[in-house]
């Protein structure tokens, strides 16, 4: 008898059965370990003092935890062989649509875990022969992800002899895009303006670097209904935003995560040109009341409150990004783009905008820098008015005399000369907070933590870091298959070592 074949069930997944899984858990596996980079961007802090939560907003780790290697996880096992199954059974039987979409998929994903954690495993990690796996640094990470990405973009442009649209528009498909090609070219595009945009202190930035970040962002969407974002039906927590209430990533009963600073709070009143309004209950940036929940406290009734990063201490009133708790319910309508059914975005419009204005700034072309600045802030206004409203009671769209009136304001320049690249930054903070934790944190580190750059961002008093007066620049891998079972690997990198988390990477140096 052949008792290792099972006549009954497939043995060998297909691409199409592989490929809604797949898409699901790039939100899964970003999702987790946004919760605590966006402890060192500041994004969403804790008011909680227990040391397993203090220590990411103090630039550290935790000792003997999986907690910050989720990412890692999910580039080598929740993808991992099955991405490499549907790209093999793809390109061999020709679904050169999921071949495009499969590597378009693998590029995203190693591009993510090398700019969280620097050296990583490339074509060894699914080598069976081998106990011990070896790292590659950055620079060739970097090529290989843009080897992926053309693969991708000649797939995409290949007919099979079958068409597999019908299964991609499906409700079993692709979550993101449906199938279109062409959308699936530009979300390849929008990955290389991106790296390229990480690339901003090496020399040949603004000779070379600066005009692929224009040419790849020119390529990629034109406007925010074409940003990679994944769907969610919210029926059950199982097919639910990871954001949102329903699945808890960011619950309301956990004083781990999900506090917005006082670092957001004060970029949307005032703060990115002025001094922020302490506590304000209003505006005159639109995204405030769309973005962030206001107090039921009696005392502070409607008041914006942000946490100051480390402090541990929650100020009276503040509430986590569901809202304040319904009268009378006992479950969060969730806000902003932190509702079950709101759709989880993976890379935007108005992020790739805000990258052409940086790039365009460093060169020198400051006409049209502003222009894509611009852009940005009203691609950002589209995407809060499309994204943010899934929630059971959506907050009221902005309007266009609400964005005039906002772009009108003192917190915007209002010409090309008096732009600044704390106007850029400030604004591509805002853009993406709360979604695009690793994008935040490589435009912090590419700036190294430079206040006059982000003008909010709490300076950490450098006695009450992780390591006194260093801030980090990388995460260690994740600690149960690279601590516990390729430590030896690890040592020829410096890995090791308790202050590993404050080397700079490859990509933020000159």
């Amino acid at each position: 008898m052949d008792i290792n074949t099972n006549p009954a069930v497939p043995q060998n997944a297909t691409a199409e059965l592989l490929l809604p899984p797949i898409i699901y858990q790039m939100t899964n596996g970003t999702s987790q370990d946004y919760r605590v980079i966006w402890k060192m961007t500041q994004d969403m802090v804790s008011v909680n003092a227990d040391n397993a939560s203090q220590i990411w907003e103090k630039h550290g780790y935790p000792l003997s935890s999986d907690v910050g290697g989720v990412i890692w996880r999910m580039t080598y096992v929740d993808l991992g062989l099955n991405l490499e199954n549907l790209i093999a059974d793809a390109v061999k039987n020709e679904k050169y649509e999921y071949a495009g979409i499969g590597y378009a998929i693998k590029a995203w994903a190693y591009q993510m875990t090398t700019d969280m954690h620097g050296p990583i495993i490339l074509d060894e990690a699914f080598d069976k022969n081998l106990l011990k796996y070896p790292y590659h640094d950055q620079p060739k990470v970097y090529e290989r992800v843009r080897e992926w990405g053309n693969l991708a973009i000649k797939y995409l442009n290949m007919t099979g002899p079958v068409s597999y649209a019908s299964n991609l528009s499906g409700p079993s498909g692709d979550y993101m895009y449906k199938g279109d090609r062409a959308k699936w070219k530009k979300f390849v595009y929008a990955l290389f303006a991106l790296q390229y945009s990480h690339l901003k202190n090496k020399p040949e930035f603004k000779t070379q670097y600066a005009d692929s970040v224009v040419k790849y962002t020119d390529l990629s969407f034109a406007n925010e209904s074409e940003s990679a974002t994944v769907g969610f039906s919210a029926a059950s927590a199982s097919d639910s935003n990871p954001l949102g209430p329903f699945y808890g990533y960011l619950m309301a009963s956990t004083s781990y995560y999900g506090r917005p600073s006082t670092t957001i709070v004060q970029y949307l009143t005032g703060g990115l040109r002025g001094v922020p309004t302490p506590n304000p209950k209003t505006s005159v940036d639109p995204r405030l009341s769309r973005m962030l929940p206001a107090t039921n406290v009696t005392s502070v009734l409607g008041q914006y409150i942000g946490v100051q990063p480390t402090s541990a201490a929650a100020p009276t009133g503040v509430v986590p990004v569901y809202g304040p708790l319904p009268a009378g319910s006992s479950v969060y309508f969730g806000k902003y783009i932190f509702a079950n059914a709101a759709r989880y975005p993976i890379m935007t419009y108005s992020q790739l905008q805000m990258a052409k204005a940086e790039a365009l700034f460093h060169k020198g072309d400051k006409p049209n820098a502003y222009s894509a600045y611009i852009n940005a802030i009203k691609g950002h206004v589209d995407f809060v008015n499309t994204y943010g409203r899934a929630s059971t009671v959506p907050d009221p769209i902005i309007t266009t005399t609400e964005m005039n009136t906002y772009l009108a304001s003192s917190e915007i320049p209002q010409s090309a000369a008096d732009l600044n690249i704390a106007d850029i930054m400030g604004q591509k903070y805002i853009i993406q907070w709360g979604w695009a934790g690793l994008e935040q944190w490589c435009d912090i580190r590419k700036y190294h933590y430079d206040p006059l750059v982000y003008r909010q961002f709490y300076q950490i008093p450098a006695n009450t870091l992780n390591i006194p007066g260093k801030y980090a620049y990388r995460v260690r891998p994740r600690y149960n298959s690279e601590y516990v079972w390729n430590q030896e690997e690890l040592a020829k990198w410096g890995g090791l070592s308790p202050d590993y988390m404050t080397k700079e990477t490859w990509f933020s140096q000159p």
